[in-house]
């Protein structure tokens, strides 16, 4: 007890204090707060309320008693549903009082539906267990085939899941054949039933790549899917496994067994395939790319096939210089070999004009003669005579032999 609620007990104390309304309601509310910690509390929803803040107001009811709770908006956008009138759940709050009207309430920080705390405590029970023995272990895991010739999917022939699995598979890539093992997601005994589908899909050895899902739900409705036994017959499934248990938020065993975890049964069927859409994305682009690489080549040769054709007409107009300049050399040669032939033959015209008048038989033709003595000396003056020596005439046309016989000096 407070040391102020101590003097309020203070019976014909002359002293005691009177207390207002909202003072008397700070009391109790802080009397409260400090006399129970965070607790869990069950019961049932009733008369549930969400206001426009987005803050929960509700009432927690036994067959005895009832209790109004407030869970505000900052605490219950972490809860994964929404409380409905009539269901059982556990919540854990902190007892308090709305002094503005002098209401007992809770304050509410989290609730879960009822018997979950059970569920829970099982689930990482054999978690635990389960990852204790490596069947977790990322070495132990199957790649998933980028391009399957066969898809298994493990679920409810007539569940929303299979339908989005199917669509999403027919829209990716048509051409792959699917097989579907049916066995019941939820009930009594569905555990052993998905174990069994999982077995059968593992000793036909049909496909590439198994899908094992179901659509979201509730803690309970997936609980087939934390079972020891899908467990056991996921982990010995020799084929590669995708889980696609619930929504995004859910975790099952399941998801932690398999070789690949997919948020939602779509994402399942996104992981097992690849997208027609996308090969035919990239098929394009390396066409664009191939030919942007063709075009380079080509290109490249062209120049290559310009610059070799630069250089035969370089040497063809260097060959047609050189046949020109032959020619030229030629003309010149021609002209200076006329030329010297011209003189030549000018020089050999003059020669032999001079030797015409030098040439003394054209003297002879003349009327004259020259005298040559026994020896052929010509003789050129009188002194080279006596009398009585034979010697030779030459005339222009003939010759006669005369006897001198008297020399004149």
């Amino acid at each position: 007890m407070t040391d102020f609620a101590a003097n309020l007990s203070q019976e014909g104390s002359s002293n005691a204090k009177v207390l207002t309304v909202s003072e008397l309601n700070r009391i109790a509310k802080n009397i409260l707060e400090q006399s129970f910690p965070l607790f869990w509390v069950s019961g049932e929803v009733s008369n549930f309320t969400r206001a426009a803040s987005g803050h929960w107001y509700f009432s927690l009811k036994d067959a005895g008693a009832q209790v109004r709770c407030v869970m505000f908006k900052g605490r219950n956008s972490y809860v994964d549903f929404t409380p409905r009138e009539g269901d059982k759940i556990e919540a854990r709050a902190t007892v308090t009082l709305y002094e503005a009207r002098g209401d007992f309430q809770l304050t509410v920080e989290f609730v879960q539906r009822a018997g979950l705390g059970a569920l829970f405590e099982a689930f990482e029970k054999l978690k635990r267990k389960l990852s204790a023995e490596g069947l977790f272990d990322a070495d132990i895991k199957c790649a998933i085939p980028k391009h399957p010739k066969q898809i298994g999917v493990v679920t409810s022939a007539d569940a929303a899941a299979l339908r989005d699995v199917l669509t999403t598979l027919k829209r990716r890539m048509p051409n792959i054949p699917v097989i579907i093992y049916p066995t019941p997601v939820q009930g009594k005994g569905a555990a052993q039933l998905i174990a069994n589908a999982i077995n059968t899909a593992h000793e036909r050895a049909e496909c590439d790549v198994l899908i094992i899902c179901r659509g979201g739900g509730s803690i309970e409705d997936l609980w087939q899917f934390n079972e020891e036994i899908v467990a056991r017959a996921i982990a010995n499934c020799t084929i590669p496994t995708i889980s696609g248990v619930g929504h995004e938020t859910d975790f099952t065993i399941c998801d932690f067994v398999a070789d690949t975890r997919a948020a939602t049964p779509t994402a399942a069927a996104e992981l097992a395939t690849p997208s027609r859409a996308d090969i035919l994305n990239k098929t394009n682009q390396l066409k664009l790319q191939l030919a942007k690489n063709m075009q380079f080549v080509l290109n490249q040769k062209s120049q290559a096939l310009d610059y070799l054709a630069r250089r035969v007409i370089s040497p063809s107009q260097q060959i047609a210089q050189q046949k020109n300049q032959v020619i030229q050399l030629t003309n010149r040669l021609n002209n200076s070999i006329s030329q010297q032939l011209q003189r030549k033959q000018q020089n050999l015209l003059r020669l032999n004009q001079n030797l015409q008048h030098l040439n003394p038989q054209a003297v002879l033709t003349r009327g004259y003669a020259f005298v040559q003595n026994k020896l052929g000396n010509i003789v050129s003056t009188s002194s080279q005579l006596q009398n009585g020596d034979e010697v030779t005439l030459t005339f222009g046309s003939g010759s006669a032999e005369a006897n001198i016989t008297k020399i004149k000096h």
